[in-house]
């Protein structure tokens, strides 16, 4: 048998052929004059060392071999036309997979929901996998590849070949016990909050913040980390928290009183932490659209 250099010319002229067992309907097809058709088919006979056709001047039909070829090499022209297919998609940045770490309360927040929901809808073709991951975790996980993306509270520091996006912003809060004394408050001024007890997020910007205001060291109860670990430390009435005014719509635990800050705002916000130099097609078209998602809600 000759060494095979079949084409994919050649096996697309020979299913036309199949497909129709008349050479002028399928040269049609192909947009081929006859003669050049009939000199594929004699090529590809040649190279495969069997003959796929009987062809007298009225009728064309299939040999043994082309009947036992043919529906071989059918599946073979549809699977690389299909491999052709997925390697566009992926190439537009339509299909792949995108892992998405997050710290627990930026689940609080609409913004990831909203974002991530909304891109599996416009590119159902990529698949999203989702994973809570302690923030101090993060910047390590998406420099190593372990994560694409992840949604952190800023601050925080990581490493250069690192960037962040705001996606959301809002308010801190104070999280209290509803027997304290401060819940007949309408609000509640920073040092009105001097010799509490804090339970203290993995996000400490708003107790610190807090603190600098109102001109105190923190008393640290507890560090429990993720917010509804704190809120609980909270319920259990002992210690005070600063959390993320997100938290007041979403999160309502027995024994837990939210108060806004009295004065200037201190800031939340939740931010998309990604590589600045990504290669991954799909992972640049999620932070396309957490952009345009960020810029219509600006």
């Amino acid at each position: 048998m000759n060494k095979m250099t079949l084409e994919l010319r050649h096996l697309r002229c020979i299913l036309a052929v199949a497909r129709h067992l008349h050479f002028a309907r399928a040269a049609d097809e192909l947009g081929l004059p006859p003669p050049s058709l009939t000199k594929q088919i004699q090529d590809a006979e040649r190279l495969l060392g069997f003959r796929l056709f009987h062809r007298t001047r009225r009728a064309v039909s299939l040999t043994a071999a082309g009947e036992a070829y043919i529906p071989q090499a059918a599946a073979v022209l549809a699977q690389l036309e299909r491999a052709h297919e997925l390697g566009l998609l992926a190439e537009r940045g339509q299909l792949g997979r995108i892992r998405i770490g997050y710290v627990a309360s930026a689940a609080f927040a609409d913004v990831m929901r909203g974002t991530v929901a909304k891109f599996r809808q416009l590119h159902p073709r990529i698949e999203v996998a989702l994973l809570e991951v302690p923030m101090s975790e993060i910047p390590a996980r998406v420099v190593e590849g372990e994560l694409d993306v992840a949604y952190v509270r800023p601050p925080m520091s990581y490493p250069e070949d690192l960037q962040a996006l705001r996606v959301h912003r809002d308010e801190f809060v104070i999280a209290l016990p509803e027997d304290s004394a401060l819940t007949t408050l309408g609000a509640i001024a920073a040092h009105q909050l001097r010799g509490a007890r804090f339970a203290v997020p993995e996000q400490e910007f708003g107790t610190l913040e807090v603190a600098r205001r109102g001109r105190f060291a923190p008393l640290i109860d507890s560090r429990p980390g993720p917010l509804v670990a704190v809120l609980a430390s909270v319920s259990l009435g002992n210690c005070v928290a600063v959390v993320p005014g997100t938290l007041c719509h979403c999160v309502a635990l027995p024994g837990v009183v939210y108060r806004p800050l009295a004065g200037k705002p201190v800031p939340s916000e939740i931010a998309l932490l990604y590589r600045k130099h990504e290669r991954s097609a799909a992972v640049r078209a999620f932070l396309r659209h957490a952009r345009e998602s960020q810029a219509k809600d600006a």
